[in-house]
């Protein structure tokens, strides 16, 4: 067993056999406890057949084990009062688990029971499988959802980051029993995975606990292994261009998602993209919301987005508005992208965007969940944990300077954007939209 390390702001860790690693962070005054077993797997790990493999097994490994079925396990957490649920991403899945702190061994043990010795049972696969294409067509309903994908496919085309977590409808109906079992039992190894766990805990009682609730499957990767690091692969070589997709929906709206290629998580600059990200479309003050919306009451959802992966990533803006109005919107939000890339942000939009990155992280931080989910990703991503003060420090170092660099960078690139509404061709579109096709 690796000796315990203190990492900043009172988090623990352990290093166990097998390469798996546990973490917690004791949260006085509360009652509950949140644990999540993270497994750095996600959609981009997928190969062409196994499209929507990590997602579906999310739905599968639920349906029972050689200890629990479906049944029981549902049982034994809503005789407790307690959450279990996982969620998929492009590159990591967390299977996680919030309950009172006296229900601590109950809740590791289950995580640990559904993600190394599942059944899979034929007939749960294609159970499922009709679970999973109606979330796609629940997904296809929703514009904004649908936006998203549609505006990373064009941005990242070919590359794994530009598949859709779900997959596709023709993808799942496809996938075998065989690939989502080798999918698993290749992917889902103890090396790849970390243990988080927050709130009223000790973390030996914790690192005891998994111990044994992962004993067989650490066996399985070998006394020896050791924890797979961080991502980190070359910068990812995407198309440059300005594109245009468009999915014609008998929608009230016209949902509209532009914006450029990002940076990724390992850029030192991602403060600074934190603040211009805020500042941009992060709330009421912001540019996008004043300009948009207050000004000149274009949209009522305005927003800007980023999304930052182990070798790329994305800064887009959402807006929803009439149909008769999406040139207007469009217009303006491609003014204020253009205005920002040349002449920066004021120092007053910085000043509040620190504030209000400042305000969100540490109130972010009064849950057990949002701790666990810090720790987790952190583990994952970075391979280290950042006390709040470092983050804290980071946002108030970012400078006016940093943000107008950033923003030239990245705003001024070619553009993409993604539409959704009551359009048959790209060319019922309009002028300030078409241009980028």
């Amino acid at each position: 067993m690796g000796a315990d390390v203190l990492a900043p702001g009172g988090v623990s860790r352990t290093d166990l056999p097998g390469g798996l690693r546990v973490l917690t962070e004791t949260v006085p005054g509360v009652r509950s406890v949140s644990i999540g077993i993270w497994i750095g797997v996600g959609s981009r790990d997928e190969a062409p057949a196994q499209a929507g493999a990590a997602h579906y097994l999310e739905h599968l490994l639920f349906k029972g084990t050689r200890r629990r079925t479906a049944v029981a396990i549902a049982e034994e957490f809503d005789a407790v009062g307690g959450e279990l649920n996982a969620f998929t991403a492009k590159e990591h899945t967390c299977y996680y688990a919030h309950v009172l702190d006296t229900d601590l061994p109950l809740a590791i043990d289950v995580l640990a029971d559904v993600v190394t010795d599942a059944v899979l049972a034929p007939t749960d696969v294609e159970v499922e499988r009709g679970v999973v294409l109606e979330e796609i067509a629940m997904r296809d309903d929703d514009p904004e959802d649908l936006l998203g994908e549609l505006f990373d496919e064009a941005l990242f085309g070919a590359h794994p980051l530009g598949r859709p977590v779900l997959g596709s409808e023709e993808s799942v109906r496809g996938i075998s029993r065989t690939t989502l079992h080798d999918f698993w039992r290749g992917l889902y190894t103890t090396p790849r995975m970390v243990v988080a766990v927050a709130g009223n805990v000790t973390h030996h009682q914790v690192v005891e606990l998994v111990g044994l609730a992962l004993h067989d499957a650490a066996v399985r990767a070998g006394a020896g292994a050791a924890p797979v690091g961080p991502r980190r692969p070359a910068p990812a070589t995407l198309e440059v261009g300005p594109r245009l997709v468009l999915r014609g929906e008998d929608t009230e709206q016209a949902h509209l998602l532009i914006g450029a290629q990002g940076i990724s998580r390992h850029d030192p600059r991602r403060s600074v993209l934190s603040v211009l990200n805020t500042a941009l479309g992060g709330g009421p003050s912001s540019r996008l919301f004043q300009q948009v919306r207050e000004q000149r009451g274009l949209a009522y959802s305005v927003y800007s987005t980023v999304a930052s992966y182990a070798d790329a990533g994305s800064v887009a803006v959402y807006a929803g508005c009439a149909p008769e109005r999406l040139d207007e919107t469009a217009a303006v939000v491609r003014a204020v992208l253009a205005e920002v890339a040349a002449d920066g942000l004021t120092p007053a939009e910085v000043t509040r965007a620190q504030g209000n990155l400042r305000g969100g992280l540490v109130l972010g931080l009064e849950d057990t969940p949002s701790r666990m989910n810090r720790l987790g990703r952190s583990e994952l991503d970075h391979g280290r944990q950042r006390s709040i003060a470092e983050s804290l420090d980071r946002i108030s170092a970012v400078t006016v300077e940093q943000v107008a660099e950033l923003a030239r960078e990245l705003l001024a690139a070619p553009l993409t954007a993604a539409v959704v509404g009551p359009y048959d061709t790209a060319d019922e579109l309009p002028d300030s939209l078409r241009s980028l096709a």
